[in-house]
Parts: structure tokens; C-alpha cells; sequence
């Protein structure tokens, strides 16, 4: 008896090292968010965004509209967070371009109410910025925009994160080299490229709910994985794509 309980202790010991050498110990201890859709959830290492972490967003091209649905995605995963813990739901976001839409974020669920903008001059100031605001501990998030960063002001990115229990969410532009912004080495838990999709078809003229190709690049503790996502409601809430007609989660959405 003793020895199987000296061989689970062993056990136990070993898996609580692994996961301290995939940094899923520091990236969960403040918990994780879940994105609200089962079969994206069990993919993601803790189920959800590791809160005390940094994430990463680019496009899948240089194109405006991969662009703006990895935008729109980023301030989803913003917004959501935004309305998981009360007296937390301010948003940070440092920019140095000046092509954020106000209305397109509300629509994706990020309302000006939660959002405060800090326009920067240049990418190191943006980080310097992300910085501060991760440090303060009083944000549900802080968002900053840069088309390059070293690993050295990456992680401390992520120290800052873990030190002041947020959300570091990344949006990596594309430069005009047009190399792809995600093959720099980084120490985000996730990494992730968004591109667009065919929209859904209307039985009319028109264009139907955006549709996203969202590939998870690259996580710790788990494997890369591919979804067609639906563009989030103004409650910041994705969809994973069904080809059925009346899907459960819109039958529930519909109820509510």
C-alpha cells in the first residue's frame, strides 16, 4: 500500500514539473477564460486564455481585411474578458496607428465605455505603455498594437502579467517585408493568425455574418488547431461554425 502511494506521490511530482516546464503553472495560476464555444474550450490548454498571460493576434496576410478580422477578434477576446470580473472591465489599448473603428469594436462586443485609448509615437513606446498598464493590476486587459518585438520586451510583457494578474493581448501587424509576424520567437502562451472566410449565404442580395479562418499557431501544453469561427455579437461572443441550419447555440442565443 505504501508503495503505490510512494509511485502516485513520484507521479504527481513529475506531472506538476512538466507543467512547470510548459509555464502552465505561472500562465493559470490566476485561472483562465474560456471562449464560450465546448469543442474550441477543450483544445486550449486549461480550457481557456491563461489570465495572467500573454496572447498573441496577427493576420493571416497583409490584406485590410485579414487585418481588420484579427482586429475585430482580439477586441472580442477584450470585450470577454471585460465582463468577467466586476469592478475590472476597463480595457487598455496602446496604438501608434490611428485606424481603429469605435463602432466595429462595439459590434465585436468592446464598447467605449470599457475601452481607454493611449496613442503612442513608435512600437517601443507601445510597449512601454502595455507595460505600465499590466503593472497597474486594475485593468481587465491591456491591448497594444506593434509590427516588431524583441523578446527581451516580450517577456517582460509577460512578467508584467503575471505580477499584475492580467490579460497581455498582442496584435502583431504585419510590415512591409511582409514576413509573417508570428515567425519571431515569443513567449506568449498563444499564439494565434486570423484570416477571412466565405461570409454565411443569405436567401437575399447581401452579405451574411462574417466567417474567420482562426488558426491557433502555436500553445503551450497543447497542440496547434484550426477552426472556421463566426464573427462575434456585440456581447463579444464567437461561434464556431456549424453547416446545420438552427444550431443549438444560436436557438439558445435567440431565447435569451
Amino acid at each position: 500500500m505504501s508503495h503505490g502511494l510512494n509511485q502516485a506521490e513520484r507521479l504527481a511530482a513529475l506531472r506538476a514539473e512538466v507543467k512547470k516546464i510548459e509555464g502552465l503553472a505561472e500562465a493559470g495560476e490566476g485561472g483562465f477564460m474560456p471562449l464560450g464555444m465546448a469543442d474550441v474550450d477543450a483544445r486550449i490548454a486549461g480550457g481557456g486564455l491563461a489570465v495572467q498571460a500573454m496572447h498573441e493576434v496577427a493576420a493571416a496576410s497583409p490584406e485590410a481585411a485579414d487585418d481588420a478580422a484579427a482586429t475585430l477578434f482580439l477586441a472580442a477576446l477584450a470585450g470577454r474578458k471585460s465582463r468577467g470580473e466586476a469592478g475590472r472591465e476597463q480595457v487598455l489599448w496602446a496604438l501608434a496607428r490611428r485606424d481603429l473603428f469605435a463602432p466595429g469594436l462595439a459590434q465585436a462586443g468592446l464598447t467605449p465605455d470599457r475601452l481607454i485609448y493611449a496613442e503612442c509615437r513608435d512600437d517601443a513606446e507601445v510597449l512601454a505603455v502595455m507595460e505600465e498598464g499590466l503593472r497597474h493590476g486594475g485593468l481587465a486587459a491591456v491591448v497594444g498594437e506593434v509590427g516588431r518585438c524583441a523578446m527581451a520586451p516580450a517577456r517582460r510583457l509577460q512578467l508584467a502579467a503575471e505580477e499584475g494578474g492580467t490579460m497581455a493581448l498582442m496584435l502583431r501587424r504585419w510590415k512591409k517585408t511582409a514576413r509573417d509576424p508570428l515567425a519571431e520567437p515569443s513567449p506568449a502562451v498563444t499564439r494565434w493568425r486570423v484570416g477571412c472566410a466565405p461570409s454565411a449565404p443569405l436567401p437575399v442580395a447581401g452579405l451574411g455574418r462574417a466567417r474567420w479562418h482562426v488558426d491557433l499557431a502555436r500553445q503551450r501544453g497543447g497542440e496547434p488547431a484550426t477552426w472556421i469561427l463566426e464573427a462575434p455579437d456585440a456581447e463579444a461572443r464567437l461561434a464556431l461554425f456549424s453547416p446545420a441550419r438552427d444550431r443549438p447555440d444560436q436557438a439558445e442565443r435567440r431565447a435569451a
